[in-house]
């Protein structure tokens, strides 16, 4: 592939990463995963980690403020916490 990229005719997945992230950014994600199918998750932080991350920062009134933080709702944050009040 040479250096000079025809935006123009990029496929639509690119363009819109082009757009996004810029071109060497794009062309470094293509070179990574070209030819894979992708799911790209719903939530930024990964699910047991954050709420071992909860678990340490809960000072008993920061539920909402935490939900905002990691992307999950307060329901969850109040069910990791409940769950480690029962242990």
């Amino acid at each position: 592939m040479n250096d000079e990229v025809d935006v123009s005719v990029l496929h639509h997945f690119y363009r819109e990463l082009d757009d996004l992230i810029g071109e060497e950014a794009m062309l470094l994600i293509y070179q990574q995963y070209k030819g894979m199918q992708m799911t790209i998750p719903t939530h930024l932080y990964d699910r047991e980690l954050t709420a071992k991350k909860v678990l340490t920062e809960y000072n008993g009134s920061n539920q909402q403020i935490l939900a905002r933080k990691y992307g999950y709702s307060q329901k969850w944050i109040q069910r990791v916490i409940h769950r480690q009040s029962k242990k």
